[in-house]
């Protein structure tokens, strides 16, 4: 087959949205509608030029298309620089679409006799695109826009949540509060798929219960890599089902198991629909394991006997879990999956469902357990997860499960100081270059002060940002100018900064940094060498443990003893993460172990130079080398015991070395163990290592029976 580029040409869509935009810069109309733009800073820079203070706040190229005015086209049309600037990206961008000389290409070219198709629930491809939470969305995002880097044929199939997840934020007495705005889609750069025999808007229908609901497709470009998004918001369906679709992770579990229905047969029969015949299935979590019964119904109806037909569609599927424990893992009662399942799927009975779905501790419908049983190939997300999904899942594996670690998208991740330290030292290594570890010892060679000025350019960029935030959250909170002057002079540049960014679930314990409140201070409020740290995360609507964490935190920013050192800046997402993660100092994770599956936001910070000070669980139990950071409590006895370890930590190690600087004060020792951070780090924890990884143990072996 050929490459990826034909998979985008595989999917008829309608039209691109009108967008008043001239002759000669038809092209930005392209680019705003693939994601490349969104981690090529010359791309980036192509549309801010256009019209700085809109981009500043909407960071959108398609708002700024709808609102340009043709006096500013025809100021940038006699712009020599600009118009270089637009030919150059435009080139760049079909060198990039077009590009023959991919890893895969050159590789394993023609290896597959389809694409991989990669189902997930939640996809993380920009923050304006609001089809993710956390970890697992984002986790996706990356992997997806890994595939279209080294040019790996793979197709992507999630939901249209027409309302995202929720937008958190934070009442004066610190209660989360929960919002959900809805997508504009004259904004956005999706596209409906098309029928290809009639060249209507594509419709399948899906079974659900007594009913059948009507599903359409809208897709996006990811460079090479086609996303299609599944919608039920549609004139054909009733009232009830529209909103099937609406929101992310909804707490309602009926509602919940119709998405996955929608997503799983949903997305199965989309592609069946295009015409499209993967050569490999991906189940990235549960949530998509009803795509393996769409399947099994299919060649169970062709004749094939129940053994047979399992095997079949075992040998040409990977389960990927993401979760730490069976505990963590999508289940139903089952006589609810049961009650919305019976007598929907050809040649799939009561007796065949409960089976296939039999959890653990037996009488549930569990989605990980059908995924295990219909896949040849199970794994985790890091090397101790894989230990973790063995230990609990071996009973069904029937052996070890593989252990793939996450990575993450440099490009995307990585600030722009560093990006241009990084390309004058490795060169251009962001595409196929980027898994080689050798060229990264490069980095040991930039002079300590060149690397820890940009360091603190995006740490000033970070801090900037999160002020701004917190003065928008102060003033709706009623605080008036004097403390809107006070909070201006908050987050000094100077100061040791940690950051603690994620889920705010309880395993993950943010608040075990305040075990101690009295310690905590003295940590703290030291004159001679001051911390601060700022805290971001949601906790999930249904999760009321989660939500007293976000409240504690946010107390403990607010008291008297702590306020200028503590923050807690709400809304966490792709856009905050990204500033937290270019500019912190330390980086701090204090999972419960061992339920950490991976951890990604760390290695977002190390690729930056940030140092963790993490547990050792998920990827640091293997990134952690003893000189690229500090990893304590691999087993946990205490969360007073990991409390006193990490106080220790940071009061004998961390903090003395961070203000330990020579003559011009530059911390040597500190700007060392950066350079590890980053060397360690960046190439092994990228998503095109990752990449690779799944190709070479996972899609290439299952593709090739």
């Amino acid at each position: 087959m050929d490459l990826p580029p034909s998979l985008l040409s595989m999917i008829p869509v309608g039209p691109q949205a009108p967008l008043a935009v001239p002759t000669e810069f038809a092209r930005l109309n392209d680019l705003a509608y693939n994601l490349w733009w969104s981690w090529r800073p010359d791309a980036i820079d192509l549309f801010r030029l256009i019209d700085p203070v809109a981009w500043e706040q909407s960071g959108n190229p398609m708002s700024i298309l709808h609102t340009v005015g043709s006096s500013t086209w025809a100021r940038l049309a006699e712009d020599e620089d600009y118009v270089t600037r637009y030919d150059e990206v435009v080139a760049a961008f079909d060198r990039y679409r077009e590009g023959a000389d991919t890893w895969y290409a050159t590789r394993h070219a023609r290896s597959l006799a389809g694409p991989v198709a990669y189902l997930c629930t939640e996809f993380g491809l920009h923050y304006k695109l609001r089809l993710y939470s956390g970890g697992l969305g984002v986790l996706a995002g990356d992997h997806i826009k890994a595939a279209s880097d080294l040019g790996m044929p793979l197709i992507g199939v999630g939901l249209l949540y027409r309302r995202g997840y929720f937008q958190q934020a934070v009442d004066p007495s610190g209660a989360q509060q929960h919002t959900y705005a809805a997508l504009e889609f004259a904004r956005r750069p999706l596209r409906q798929v098309l029928d290809p025999g009639t060249g209507r808007p594509l419709r399948v229908r899906v079974p659900i219960g007594d009913r059948t609901v009507a599903v359409g497709a809208w897709r996006i470009e990811v460079g090479r890599v086609p996303v299609l998004f599944l919608d039920t918001d549609i004139e054909e369906n009733e009232p009830s089902d529209r909103p099937i679709t609406h929101f992310l992770y909804v707490r309602g579990r009926e509602m919940r198991l119709a998405q996955e229905i929608v997503l799983g047969i949903g997305g199965t029969r989309v592609l069946t629909a295009l015409g499209i015949e993967p050569a490999v299935w991906h189940v990235n979590e549960g949530h998509a394991a009803l795509s393996l019964l769409e399947r099994l119904s299919g060649v169970l109806g062709d004749g094939v006997d129940i053994d047979k037909a399992t095997e079949q569609i075992r040998s040409s599927t990977l389960f990927t879990l993401h979760t730490p424990i069976p505990a963590g893992n999508e289940v139903f009662d089952r006589s609810l999956a049961l009650s919305m399942l019976s007598g929907t799927l050809p040649n799939i009975d009561d007796e065949l469902l409960t089976s296939l779905s039999d959890s653990h501790d037996g009488g549930r419908f569990d989605m990980g357990a059908l995924a295990i049983r219909l896949s040849d190939i199970t794994n985790g997300v890091s090397r101790r997860h894989g230990e973790v999904v063995t230990h609990e899942w071996s009973r069904l594996i029937g052996g070890d499960a593989k252990a793939i670690t996450n990575g993450i998208h440099p490009q995307t991740w990585v600030g722009r100081s560093m990006s241009g330290i990084y390309r004058r030292t490795v060169g251009d290594i962001w595409d196929q270059q980027i898994i080689d570890g050798a060229v990264w010892e490069k980095v040991r060679d930039v002079p300590a002060e060149e690397l820890w000025q940009a360091h603190q350019a995006q740490k000033k960029v970070m801090l900037r940002k999160m002020r701004a935030r917190m003065r928008e959250q102060y003033s709706r909170h009623g605080h008036g100018p004097t403390r809107l002057q006070w909070l201006d002079q908050q987050l000094a540049e100077d100061r040791l900064t940690i950051v603690f960014a994620r889920r705010f679930a309880t395993y993950k314990r943010a608040g075990l940094f305040f075990s101690d409140p009295s310690r905590v201070r003295r940590l703290l409020v030291d004159q001679e060498r001051p911390v601060q740290i700022i805290f971001a995360g949601k906790a999930h609507p249904a999760d009321q443990d989660g939500q007293a964490l976000v409240r504690w935190v946010f107390e403990m920013s607010q008291s008297p003893d702590l306020a200028g050192h503590v923050f807690f800046v709400e809304n966490y997402d792709m856009d905050v993460g990204a500033s937290l993660v270019r500019g912190a100092d330390v980086w701090l994770n204090t999972p419960t172990p061992p339920k950490e599956a991976s951890g990604t936001s760390g290695m977002k910070a190390a690729a930056n130079g940030a140092v963790n000070l993490s547990v050792l669980d998920g990827w640091w139990a293997e990134g952690f080398n003893g000189s690229n950071g500090w990893g304590f409590s691999e087993t946990s006895h205490s969360d007073a015991e990991d409390a006193g370890i990490l106080y220790h930590l940071l009061e004998t190690e961390v903090v003395p070395l961070f203000y330990d600087r020579d003559e011009n004060g530059v911390p040597q020792r500190w700007v060392e163990m950066m350079k590890e951070s980053i060397v360690s780090a960046l190439p092994q924890f990228s998503s095109q290592r990752m990449m690779v990884d799944y190709a070479e143990q996972a899609y290439l072996p299952l593709g090739r029976r």
